[in-house]
């Protein structure tokens, strides 16, 4: 299946989407799934319209979806009414009778960046660089899409030796943890047994070998679009008639990098967008804000959550501003289940000997993934849940304009996923 998985991975590298655009991306796996026989949830089906965060305005919407109807290879009797209102992801379930529900995830969204574009960029050079101005695949999920749709076709194929259900998630909008609490919130966990995601990974990092079979401790997390409204002067004669929104979120983004650090664990705080002002001689009357905090556990992330909001709020009053505060994106605190880990590890060492199990088989995560609420929400109710990386040379760092990867990783990650949920549907006692 090699070709087959690179073709795919390069098909989804050349048209990425980014969150609740992935209108093309999810056609193409609803129509891979049923292709290959299995139940196929879409659009309301799979993530609960209100739940969405960060969700694009309808123009934006809009234009996505005539562009996407003016591209090649558009399965346009899959691409739904619903997917060009941006609910997008897809799940595919297959049902073998008696057993445990078993759920693997795999995320499909693009990031809001520029491609490089020299011939020194090898998909410029093979052809696949994007052709989604302003979008690219530098995180590595156009490989999860493959890996995805390469465990349909093999599980499907050995449905025979399989007892219990298996749902295959597509997950919507993780870049900015935004798609899996609309996702989990359509309650698609509340009767999973075993839950396993993964994401491909830098070789050289912490992990040592080919496979980890889990990660704990990634970073709880709230993203927010920070507005703030004051009144336009003019600045040489009336400047007193003013209320700057401009030194409201100064004074708002130099005082959230002083918020004081947690006792009981690490804290982020990064402002990472602010503009404001039309004129050098106009006071601003409107400044807007993009910030992040996190928490190693999700009671530190409330605590930086709170002291923002105090912060955002008594800037703007400072100026007899207004301050509107909207989150945008939402990740918990996680861990993956030593129970599961050591399974998994167990499989791999037995069925899969040419790969190398990382002797760090629960690696520390400084990241921060909304699959945490996924995890949280099968952790809830007695089930299982682990995080992998399956490792590989990669052409530079995830998120920058130059990333690539090896592709020999989508195949690794196929033969994990099939081995694990082949053990863990097995229809014996664990």
């Amino acid at each position: 299946m090699e070709q087959e998985l690179i073709a795919t991975r390069r098909s989804i590298h050349q048209r990425p989407e980014t969150g609740w655009l992935e209108m093309r991306t999810s056609a193409i796996i609803a129509q891979r799934l049923a292709a290959l026989g299995y139940e196929v949830l879409t659009g309301s089906q799979v993530v609960r319209q209100d739940a969405r965060m960060g969700v694009p305005d309808e123009e934006t919407l809009r234009r996505h979806a005539e562009a996407v109807l003016m591209q090649e290879e558009v399965p346009v009797d899959f691409l739904t009414e619903e997917m060009k209102r941006g609910l997008t992801g897809v799940i595919g379930i297959l049902r073998c009778g008696e057993g445990p529900v078993v759920a693997l995830r795999f995320d499909i969204d693009a990031l809001g960046m520029q491609e490089r574009a020299d011939e020194g960029h090898r998909p410029v050079r093979e052809g696949f660089a994007s052709r989604n101005p302003g979008m690219m695949h530098a995180c590595g999920h156009d490989a999860h899409v493959a890996i995805g749709l390469g465990v349909a076709k093999v599980l499907m194929a050995m449905k025979e030796r399989l007892h219990g259900t298996l749902k295959l998630i597509f997950q919507p909008a993780e870049e900015g943890a935004r798609g899996a609490k609309a996702l989990t919130a359509a309650g698609h966990l509340d009767d999973v047994d075993y839950f396993i995601g993964s994401h491909v990974a830098p070789t050289g990092s912490l992990d040592d070998g080919d496979v980890t079979a889990g990660t704990w401790g990634s970073l709880a997390t709230t993203k927010f679009d920070v507005t703030f409204e004051g009144l336009a002067a003019h600045a040489g004669g009336y400047p007193e008639k003013g209320r700057n929104a401009l030194l409201a979120a100064a004074s708002a983004a130099l005082s959230l990098h002083g918020i004081p650090r947690h006792s009981e664990g690490q804290s982020r705080v990064n402002v990472g967008v602010l503009n404001a002002g039309t004129g050098r001689n106009v006071v601003p009357d409107r400044a807007v804000m993009q910030i992040e905090v996190r928490g190693e556990t999700t009671e530190i992330n409330q605590y930086m959550v709170q002291q923002a909001k105090n912060i955002c709020q008594g800037a703007a009053a400072m100026q007899g501003c207004q301050c509107v505060m909207t989150a945008v994106g939402e990740a918990e605190g996680q861990h993956s289940d030593i129970k599961l880990i050591e399974r998994i590890s167990n499989v791999v060492a037995r069925d899969l000997p040419e790969l190398i199990l990382s002797s760090v088989q629960n690696a520390r995560n400084w990241g921060s993934e909304d699959i945490s609420i996924m995890m949280n929400r099968v952790q809830a109710h007695g089930g299982l849940a682990t995080y992998m990386r399956v490792m590989t040379p990669m052409a530079s760092a995830q998120h920058t304009v130059a990333f690539d990867l090896d592709e020999s990783v989508l195949g690794r990650s196929v033969k994990v996923f099939c081995a694990a949920v082949l053990d863990l549907m097995k229809g014996e006692p664990a």
